[in-house]
């Protein structure tokens, strides 16, 4: 299955996103983006690929651990980005630290349950609004985010999440995210919302 561990933002913060989002849907060219879903909005903090199904309880177990080992903290959406031509996102600010430390700890938890990843890089963490057909120039949109300035929210849980493939051969069809497993930041593993 494949799985990627992830901080997702409450209702608040994607519905002032989805505001900003719906303007930028009104510049020459949106058109021929692929927007994303409000519904799968998050944050990447590990993403894992194929994992076997044996290897999953051993994997939401380290990551509960990693969850428990990880205080709340601070988080707001700001700004955006993109990489090459090719994805627009938003950024975020606060306690990016934390966050990265999350990711840090997630992308560890998997290695160690033995699921193979991609060689480390720089946690950049963003949050995909739309992808290109091919080296689209997102530059009109990064400015028109770059005032971008959500409310703070304290992130207090981390995600597991199953992305399921779209198998219908229906264009334009997404993924569709399911969470698999929650766990408190900072908890007792009796606070745990364990796999499921």
């Amino acid at each position: 299955m494949r799985l990627f561990a992830a901080v997702l933002p409450p209702d608040s913060a994607s519905t002032e996103l989805a505001a900003a989002a719906h303007a930028l849907r009104a510049l020459p060219g949106a058109d021929g983006l692929r927007w994303t879903a409000r519904d799968s909005w998050h944050f990447t903090l590990a993403f894992m690929a194929e994992v076997d199904e044996a290897t999953v309880p051993d994997l939401t177990a380290r990551l509960e651990r990693a969850a428990h080992r990880t205080p709340p903290f601070s988080l707001a959406l700001r700004g955006g980005g993109h990489f090459g031509g090719r994805a627009l996102w938003a950024g975020a600010t606060g306690d990016v630290a934390a966050l990265r430390m999350l990711a840090a700890r997630s992308d560890a938890a998997a290695r160690k349950a033995g699921v193979t990843m991609e060689e480390h890089r720089h946690y950049r963490p963003h949050l995909t609004l739309a992808r290109a057909g091919g080296e689209d120039d997102l530059r009109p949109y990064v400015d028109a985010l770059a005032d971008f300035r959500g409310a703070a929210w304290t992130v207090r849980e981390l995600t597991l999440v199953r992305s399921n493939l779209p198998r219908s051969g229906v264009p334009g069809e997404r993924p569709r995210y399911e969470a698999v497993g929650r766990w408190v930041l900072g908890g007792d593993a009796g606070e745990s919302g364990g796999a499921g």
